[in-house]
């Protein structure tokens, strides 16, 4: 009898260990995949049926903040990520200790400038005021935005680092309010023009076509700020990784990125 139990004990370790195994590792055919509500996890809809036709079923996971998504991508809970772009995912690897990269980039989100008290860029007079988000990142998405329209002429180099102090040409002596973004939408009223993240620019009522100056397609942020398929490091060249890019970086997703974003979205592959 005592035999038996600790041979019963084994067969349950070794199921336990085999079905954790099991949960972590998953299928081979199931490609399971981390993603914003929108525009992320809609777009991976689209793909879905393709990855059937090559044996693989894609599990689209959701989440609504931008740290669970890359630990579980890191503890192997899911087989991708595509929520982010590159600077975030580097920032995030530097902070967490993480060894997560890009697969591909596939889209991003144009920032814009909107009107306030001055309906165009060139009515703009001496001393107008331009709100422009105070984080590193997207000062310097909007900065570069504004030296594109050739209202600023920053310092050579200073890239997508650029803060006020790297301005070296202002012709109108535009004065530069910088605010947390999310604030930026309710002060249009008190400012000439102010420049905003896709996603607060929407959440406040603005469509692109509001906006009177758009990040390029072919521009260094949108290069930069491409959103893009993380994988675990190791793993960018996988059968799972390979199939889902070829699926994302398609004809049909890119036709349905134009039709249904109206250039909120913009595919840069």
């Amino acid at each position: 009898m005592k035999k038996f139990r600790i041979g019963l004990t084994g067969l349950i370790l070794t199921a336990a260990v085999l079905a954790g195994c099991g949960a972590k590792g998953g299928n081979d055919k199931v490609i399971k995949i981390g993603a914003s509500p929108t525009p992320h996890a809609e777009i991976l809809e689209i793909v879905k049926a393709e990855l059937a036709e090559e044996g693989y079923t894609l599990e689209v996971i959701e989440y609504n903040d931008y740290v669970l998504p890359n630990t579980a991508l890191q503890d192997g809970e899911i087989d991708a990520n595509y929520f982010q772009h590159l600077p975030y995912l580097e920032n995030f690897n530097a902070e967490n200790g993480t060894d997560l990269v890009s697969a591909a980039n596939v889209h991003f989100e144009p920032f814009g400038i909107y009107p306030g008290r001055t309906a165009s860029l060139d009515q703009l007079t001496e001393g107008a005021k331009i709100a422009v988000p105070n984080d590193t990142t997207n000062e310097a998405r909007a900065l570069l935005l504004l030296e594109a329209e050739g209202l600023i002429t920053l310092k050579e180099g200073a890239g997508i680092t650029a803060t006020i102090v790297d301005i070296v040409e202002n012709p109108l002596n535009l004065e530069i309010v910088e605010l947390e973004a999310a604030q930026i939408p309710r002060v249009l009223p008190d400012v000439d023009v102010a420049a905003i993240n896709g996603n607060y620019a929407q959440e406040a009522g603005y469509t692109l076509a509001d906006a009177i100056a758009v990040e390029s397609a072919q521009s260094l942020a949108a290069q930069t700020y491409g959103n893009i398929i993380a994988v675990r490091a190791g793993e960018e060249n996988s059968e799972k990784t390979k199939a889902l890019v070829d699926a994302i970086l398609s004809d049909e997703v890119e036709d349905y990125i134009e039709a249904t974003y109206a250039g909120a979205v913009v595919p840069v592959f």
